[in-house]
């Protein structure tokens, strides 16, 4: 799955249900979970609003200004 702008991106929710994640590493991050006591952000999937399906990180490749954000980027393991 290439996601490639805002309205992309808008369409994937983290498992609580927040747009606040990011690519990092071999995981993703939510900036909303980071804050909650009884989180730590970190997860391994993001759904898809309109397919309701789970996406694990190595099928998700995030285009950003400066190129992909994907597995070259992040130190190229899956």
């Amino acid at each position: 799955m290439r996601i490639e702008d805002d309205a992309d991106r808008w369409r994937f929710l983290c498992p609580r249900g927040h747009r606040t994640w990011e690519p990092t590493n071999h995981h993703f991050w939510c900036q909303l979970c980071a804050r909650h006591d009884d989180a730590d952000g970190v997860f391994h999937e993001l759904r898809d609003q309109k397919t309701d399906a789970l996406l694990e990180r190595d099928q998700v490749q995030l285009l950003t200004e400066t190129g992909p954000y994907d597995h070259d980027l992040d130190g190229g393991a899956r």
